[in-house]
């Protein structure tokens, strides 16, 4: 009998998640709450999970990471690791939205359609639009949380916002165990991050000018 495969999961869409599971079984998980640590503690934490469950790195066969919305620097790292380890291990690779797993944590609790919403700093959200299955109703968005649609809100911005968010019980954060249970089967988001905004720092698209300085003859 052929045993499920292995899939590793990772995620730095809001902090820093790592998953290991075998089919249904989830063998390890960590995460770190520090937001602006994600490329120090990212592979520390891969494999820690490997080490727990007792396996290699090259032991995984499927790896699945979360696209965000989130951060520009934050989400990065968390791509481009899986993009890297997918190349080196020579895997497949499957790219989902983070909002669309806070989705799925929250299956079967609402009888109605809801929103998943994540802190976008700037005073704004990313969130998405979802019905009782869990499946997506459009593209995620960001936005000011006054301009969501007053619709049972859960993920982290939840509380963030508490006071113009239709807060309800329920997920407040990515589960990297449901990530890597459920991962590829969720909707193949590709393998870009999904970032909705420009980063806040941007390169010059034009030459900066000089001023010539004009020497007085002497």
């Amino acid at each position: 009998m052929t045993s499920a495969p292995l899939v590793l999961a990772l995620d730095t869409s809001t902090v820093v998640n790592v998953g290991l599971a075998r089919g249904e079984q989830v063998l390890a998980t960590a995460t770190v709450a520090d937001q602006m640590a994600h490329a120090e503690q990212l592979m520390p934490l891969v494999s820690e999970c490997v080490d727990a469950a007792a396996v290699r790195v090259a032991d995984v066969d499927k790896l699945v990471v979360g696209l965000g919305p989130g951060p520009f620097t934050g989400l990065r790292v968390g791509v481009v690791t899986a993009q890297v380890l997918s190349y080196l291990l020579g895997i497949q690779l499957r790219g989902v939205c983070s909002l669309d797993v806070i989705a799925a944590q929250f299956v079967g609790q609402s009888p109605a359609e809801f929103v998943v919403a994540t802190d976008a700093r700037r005073r704004e959200v990313y969130w998405a639009r979802y019905n009782p299955r869990g499946e997506r109703l459009g593209e995620p968005r960001v936005l000011r949380p006054s301009e969501v649609p007053r619709l049972p809100a859960i993920g982290p911005a939840a509380d963030v916002y508490a006071d113009q968010l239709q807060a309800v019980s329920g997920p407040r954060a990515i589960d990297p165990g449901v990530l890597a249970t459920i991962g590829v089967a969720l909707p193949d988001a590709g393998r870009e991050p999904l970032y909705l905004r420009h980063p806040d720092a941007t390169e010059l698209i034009r030459p900066k000018s000089v001023l010539h300085y004009r020497g007085v003859a002497r």
